[in-house]
């Protein structure tokens, strides 16, 4: 390799071996010829999106050396190109940082090399306003520098106002914003109207040409953002508030980031602007502010940054007082509501997406199945000698045998799961929880941990819980174990929550569901370890060493109270005890009569 000129040679050769090897992987994954020569292009050999790298990275570290005319960040590799005007900030660069800066998540420095050409990168982010989405609007200085401090004196946020993302303060009036489930309780309203204040923005509205400009909000959040505080990617629940959704935003300005299934949008949120989100941007198009201290902005000769400073937002909503009947189906709470899953169909989805997956994914799934959950245990553990106990969906059997002095039994729909069991040497047979081949009145206790979630509509849910009761003896007690779709319950992350090792907080920073098509329906792809967003999902699982291959479980994740409803529809049954545990509801019911 000839030597490159500017460069040192002796630094050259002690990285000489490693920049060999990624030029033939530059040339390979992407398709670009590197060139010992010095150019205005570098790529980042060893660092992309895949292991973390962001524009504002690059952008952060490399413009000290020239101004940056491109950062060219690719989906799904582990490299990125940038350019600069000219070779002298190019060169400066690769000395500098060649085999030494560490800017990934990953704990080894980057390797720069050069190369004449850029991939041919379609930018993926979208900047220009004539393409943002249909009803997105920006009505600039809608508010005067006077009229902002007087808005700014309702922020007088108190300790008993900080929210749950990451500690940011917020402030509620008319009805309180939950971010957990992303809606309100319209049962209870707050005694704090939206200030009167406020009134001059909606006649101000009235002046404009907007479709909207009879808005007359009665909800509002205001939000409190540090620098480094963000938002994630969500719809506003469609069925909790009317079209329009208005931001003001006040003190400094912001990139939002919007995105449907095809388009990434950014837009530029000026200090005391206006933000109108209606119509296919209110219900097709997710929102997001990314957590970070300041935003890289392309400009027509290259790129720049805006340092954030403190933002207070006002987001004002209208209670909705009826379901919602948008075309946007896909991200509809409500037309999804309105899918009746027929028994048919619903056994055809677990066939699919509970029983095949959980044979498919059987020995991994054991191998992340030991330690009980206490108090599924102490359950267990309650019953007196000689007392028979079923396990209704019992995976790899990590409750059988736990209590010695008992006779107990697992059954599982899953043939791979039962055939662990009967390898360990527990006593198990296969059937399905809807109809299970045991006579009336045999248990004196049954357990069934996470598999009601499984069952794909109500009637279905109804009819494994009222088998569970005919199995009981008058007495007989049962435990229930079923997902929450509230995995913050009390502001307190449940264990599922705190197993992301990726994000310090709830599903910050994350980007918009997949929605993946079944037997006619559609179902969103939850992001593991976050707050769920619907209730009805399909939840994946990758096997160990074999990233290529993703099984989609089927669940569906209950309301409060949702299951204590369905037990309460039990006629000889009660509910001698109901709990939250870590991110499920619980439910222990008695049988009273035969």
């Amino acid at each position: 390799m000839q030597a490159l000129q500017d460069v040192s040679i002796s630094k050259f050769k002690k990285i000489e071996k490693k920049l060999r090897k990624f030029q033939h992987i530059i040339k390979k994954d992407v398709g670009i010829m590197c060139t010992a020569i010095p150019t205005k292009n570098l790529v980042i050999c060893n660092a992309g999106l895949v292991n973390g790298l962001t524009e504002e990275t690059v952008f952060h570290h490399f413009i000290q050396f020239g101004n940056l005319t491109k950062i060219c960040l690719l989906s799904g590799k582990s490299c990125c190109f940038l350019s600069y005007e000219n070779c002298e900030a190019s060169v400066n660069a690769y000395n500098a940082y060649n085999g030494k800066l560490n800017i990934a998540q990953q704990d080894k420095p980057i390797y720069l090399l050069f190369t004449e050409i850029l991939p041919n990168f379609k930018e993926s982010k979208i900047w220009e306003p004539e393409k943002y989405p249909s009803g997105l609007t920006i009505l600039k200085d809608f508010v005067t520098m006077k009229e902002e401090d007087e808005l700014l004196k309702l922020c007088n946020f108190e300790e008993s106002e900080l929210g749950n993302m990451r500690h940011r303060h917020v402030k509620h009036f008319g009805y309180e914003f939950r971010y957990d489930i992303n809606n309100v309780d319209k049962a209870k309203p707050l005694e704090a109207e939206v200030p009167t204040e406020c009134s001059f923005l909606w006649q101000r509205l009235l002046h404009t040409d907007l479709e909207c400009k009879n808005f007359m909000p009665d909800q509002l959040t205001i939000n409190h953002y540090t620098p480094g505080q963000g938002i994630p990617h969500h719809v506003d629940t469609h069925s909790a508030f009317d079209d329009p959704i208005i931001c003001l935003s006040l003190k400094s300005s912001i990139v939002m980031e919007f995105r449907n299934e095809k388009k990434h949008v950014c837009v530029f949120l000026p200090q005391r602007s206006l933000l109108v989100m209606s119509g296919e941007t209110r219900y097709n198009w997710t929102h997001s502010i990314i957590p970070r201290k300041y935003d890289v902005i392309p400009t027509p000769t290259g790129y720049t940054s805006y340092k954030r400073g403190t933002r207070i937002s006002f987001t004002f909503r209208k209670i909705a007082t009826s379901e919602c009947h948008c075309i946007f189906n896909s991200k509809c709470d409500s037309y999804k509501k309105r899918q009746e899953i027929n028994n048919i169909t619903a056994a055809t989805l677990e066939n699919l997406h509970v029983r095949e997956v959980y044979n498919s994914i059987a020995n991994h799934f054991s191998d992340t199945r030991h330690k009980p959950w206490p108090n599924v245990l102490k359950f267990v553990e309650s019953f007196e000698i000689g007392s028979i106990l079923i396990d209704l969906g019992c995976g790899n059997g990590k409750y059988l045998a736990r209590n010695l002095n008992i006779f107990d039994v697992g059954c599982d729909s899953s043939f791979e799961l039962a055939k662990i069991c009967s390898e360990r040497g527990l006593e198990i047979f296969i059937a399905n929880c809807l109809n299970i081949p045991l006579r009336s009145e045999i248990a004196d206790g049954i357990i069934s941990i996470a598999v009601i979630h499984h069952l794909a509509n109500e009637a279905r849910r109804l009819q494994a819980l009222t088998e569970i009761v005919r199995l009981l003896k008058t007495g007989g007690r049962a435990l229930i174990y079923v997902w929450a779709r509230d995995q913050l319950k009390d502001c307190e992350k449940s264990s599922y929550i705190k197993q992301n090792r990726k994000h310090n907080s709830v599903n910050e920073n994350s980007v918009p569901s997949q929605e993946i098509s079944v037997l006619d329906l559609s179902f969103q792809v939850h992001t593991n370890r976050t707050q769920f967003q619907t209730k009805d999902v399909l939840v994946p699982w990758k096997i160990k060493n074999d990233q290529k291959s993703t099984y989609f479980r089927y669940y569906h994740v209950f309301d409060e109270q949702e299951l204590d409803s369905l037990c309460q529809k039990l006629p000889n049954a009660a509910i001698e005890k109901s709990y939250y545990d870590q991110g499920n509801w619980c439910v222990i019911i008695k049988k009273i009569s035969s």
